[in-house]
């Protein structure tokens, strides 16, 4: 029995190694077989890339033979995925629907949702072709969910492409061209040329027939997105697209009357479509013969199974001692590569870190010199920007009102709403500077917010109408006529809300509701909201919508324009208000903004004291024969102020800068003096202080391009009595040069 034990003992290890060999064999002979399938697989992806779909239907039949032989469900899954893609490809909807089925039953058991939701999605077209478009609202909705989840943009675009075929089949092609814009930016993103040219085509297809309820315009569009399609699908040899683009080509020329090249486009397509039938024809064919192929070949290797099996056990043993001798030497040499590699990637590892350390330090070195060049930048580019457009935005009102002819005064109306528009961008960057840097106060002035409202309607009027879109109020009456806050901010986060959906709205809706919370006292909670039917915002850029110079995309930005300020400014203002902005958007459908505000409730309306509307309390009169001195060294700008101030028949002396006004001052009496700032020799501000030694009381105004780093405080420490900033608007121009007056005069008298 001893001896016995024995021998039994010394032979563990052998037989130890020979289950080690078998295994390593297997594991061998199963990895050439899935390389095959996916050497099949590729092949098959790359003929239909290309249209060849007799490659391609060869392709996949032999991997799905030996993915049959395979134990591994996913490659079963993923094959049976291509191949019913290839037969809605090939207009096989039958087929393609049999083989998606058999597709997800494969890939349902796995955690492999992303690939899951993929074959929903294309389970989901396969119904829209077979006219179940209720199976397939549900299937484009389930994969919607993971796809939105998961922040997929990639594959969110497919859904947004079977969305938009699903409203079209119900005759919904507003909503449907939605859609198909929604997705084309991301296709492009992605490089997706065939989904590119596909969301193109429909997006053709749906607008002709949207073409009888708006007009050339759409037609246009429509033709554009065709040749778009054709291009695409000519560049990639896209057969079946490239021909159903001259279907839609011949729709479009028979509505611009173009008869001859209508019936040019409509021979093409008939002659290419009946021979694209045909190719469809003999590819499933092909596929049918290698079906039964299939099937006869398994009879044959279910015969020769046998044979194979008992060739193989005489040579099984041979292979395992090869194997076992191969996986000791790459064991040990691979124990060996290990501990040198170890050692080289801990002194590696050190010097890497040195190196970060000092990059981290350098890095933070040049952001500081790049936020402090940034800041300069800025206040240089602001304050040349300010002074060449004073002289545009003065010179055009001085000119409207010198009785231009009907023709001069349409471009002067042109040239005064380009200069309002490029002062209004350099407003935005100061308004954003000063919002990061917490220079912005609100202010407390009582006013009626729905007046506020419709003046912001009126002026974004004239935008929404060139984009063929509604303006829509609805305004809780019961909110109190007579609130407390800053109505200025207030306007411009309105303007740039409801001007943004304007912009990214066509042929549709924006919605202004305003509604009251709730009411304590004297305080009310309002609540907001901005909503359009627009192209929508993707759930990614959603996070970062709200940054500085953040948008959509370089594709959105390209087509709508704009710098991607306004909404970062509206953020930065709502939390200077003790509020937060919120959106809810999703891609083809639009988006809705809201945010909430309290305000106190005011005993007495301001705005209601002025009747007629009158922004500006001034009286001209009272300024008639005043003596004003323009203190300016640029001679176009000098001429402009003293042509504005003498038009409202005041007195104007000029001193081209700062020394030589100190010399005047102390020689004539002023009632007011405009004083720049930013001049050669003395600046504004030290020609002030020295006047200010001698004549304490003569109002001075700072008329000035004023810019970021400037701190207002400094101004009024200096002596300075008001700041007025260029360019200006002649009624603030005149209301601030009266008041300053009128305080001046006021203040003697005490």
């Amino acid at each position: 029995m001893r001896l016995t034990f024995k021998k039994h003992t010394s032979l563990l290890p052998l037989w130890v190694l020979f289950f080690m060999a078998s295994s390593l064999f297997g594991q061998d002979t199963k990895t050439d077989t899935l390389q095959l399938i996916e050497k099949y697989r590729d092949e098959a992806i790359q003929a239909l890339q290309v249209q060849d779909f007799e490659t391609a239907i060869l392709s996949l039949n032999d991997a799905g033979k030996l993915a049959n032989e395979a134990s591994t469900l996913f490659l079963k899954g993923d094959i049976r995925y291509h191949i019913a893609e290839l037969h809605y490809l090939l207009q096989n909807y039958a087929k393609a629907s049999k083989e998606i089925n058999q597709s997800i039953a494969f890939i349902e058991p796995l955690d492999k949702q992303k690939e899951l939701s993929r074959a929903i999605t294309l389970k989901a077209l396969i119904f829209i072709q077979l006219g179940r478009l209720a199976e397939a609202d549900e299937a484009l909705k389930k994969a919607d969910l993971y796809f939105t989840e998961t922040n997929d943009e990639k594959n969110r675009a497919d859904v947004l492409l079977g969305l938009g075929l699903l409203e079209a089949a119900r005759n919904n092609f507003n909503s449907a061209v939605n859609y198909f814009e929604a997705a084309i930016p991301v296709f492009q993103a992605y490089g997706k040329n065939y989904h590119l040219a596909q969301a193109y085509f429909y997006k053709a297809d749906a607008l002709l027939h949207l073409n009888t309820q708006n007009g050339g315009e759409v037609l246009t569009s429509a033709k554009i997105a065709a040749q778009k399609a054709k291009e695409i699908s000519a560049k990639n040899s896209f057969t079946k697209i490239n021909i159903d683009s001259y279907r839609l080509l011949y729709h479009i020329a028979l509505r611009e009357r173009q008869f001859a090249l209508a019936e040019s486009y409509i021979e093409t397509y008939e002659r290419r479509d009946d021979s694209l039938q045909q190719v469809y024809l003999n590819a499933i064919s092909k596929g049918v013969d290698a079906e039964s192929n299939i099937v006869e070949m398994q009879k044959t290797i279910d015969t020769q199974q046998n044979d194979l099996d008992k060739k193989n056990k005489s040579i099984i043993f041979g292979q395992m001692t090869t194997g076992l001798s191969i996986a000791l030497i790459v064991i040990l040499s691979l124990l060996t590569l290990s501990l040198y590699k170890n050692n080289n990637l801990r002194a590696k590892a050190n010097n890497l870190l040195q190196d970060k350390n000092v990059e981290l330090e350098l890095a933070k070195e040049k952001a500081e010199k790049a936020s402090l060049a940034k800041a300069q930048f800025l206040s240089t580019i602001t304050h040349e920007l300010r002074t060449p457009l004073y002289a545009v935005t003065g010179l055009t009102h001085l000119l409207l009102e010198e009785d231009p002819k009907e023709h001069q005064k349409e471009h002067l109306n042109s040239l005064k709403f380009s200069g309002e528009y490029l002062l209004s961008l350099i407003n935005n960057i100061l308004d954003l500077n000063k919002l990061e840097a917490n220079k912005v106060e609100m202010e407390k002035t009582t006013f009626n917010l729905k007046k506020r409202i419709n003046d912001v309607l009126i002026a974004l009027r004239k935008s929404a109408d060139d984009r063929k879109n509604k303006l829509h109020l609805e305004y809780d009456e019961s909110i109190p006529d007579k609130l407390v806050g800053d109505p200025l901010k207030l306007s411009q986060i309105l303007i740039n809300l409801i001007g943004n959906s304007v912009k990214f709205t066509q042929n549709g809706d924006v919605t202004v509701r305003i509604q009251k919370m709730e009411e304590k006292k004297n305080k009310v909670l309002l609540h907001f909201e901005i909503e359009d039917s627009g192209v929508g915002i993707s759930k990614k850029k959603q996070k970062s919508i709200f940054e500085t110079f953040s948008q959509g995309s370089l594709q959105i930005n390209r087509k709508f324009g704009g710098t991607g300020l306004g909404l970062s400014i509206v953020k930065n203002l709502l939390e200077l208000m003790n509020s937060k902005i919120h959106l809810e958007s999703q891609l083809g459908k639009g988006s809705k903004f809201h945010f909430n505000i309290a305000f106190e409730i005011s005993e007495e309306l301001q705005e209601d004291k002025n009747p007629r509307n009158i922004i500006y309390d001034v009286d001209y009169i009272a300024l008639e024969g005043k003596s004003i001195l323009v203190v300016e060294d640029n001679k176009i700008n000098q001429m402009i102020t003293k042509k504005i101030v003498e038009k409202n028949k005041m007195k104007c002396m000029v001193a081209d800068n700062g020394m030589e006004a100190i010399k005047i001052v102390k020689e004539n009496n002023f009632d007011v003096i405009l004083m720049d700032i930013h001049m050669p020799g003395i600046s504004g501000i030290e020609a002030t202080q020295k006047i200010r030694e001698f004549d304490k009381n003569i109002p001075i105004i700072a008329l000035t391009a004023v810019t970021i780093d400037e701190n207002l405080d400094d101004f009024y420490r200096a002596g300075f009595n008001e700041i007025i900033p260029k360019p200006f608007k002649t009624e603030e121009f005149f209301e601030k040069i009266y008041r300053t007056m009128q305080h001046a005069k006021s203040a003697l008298s005490h």
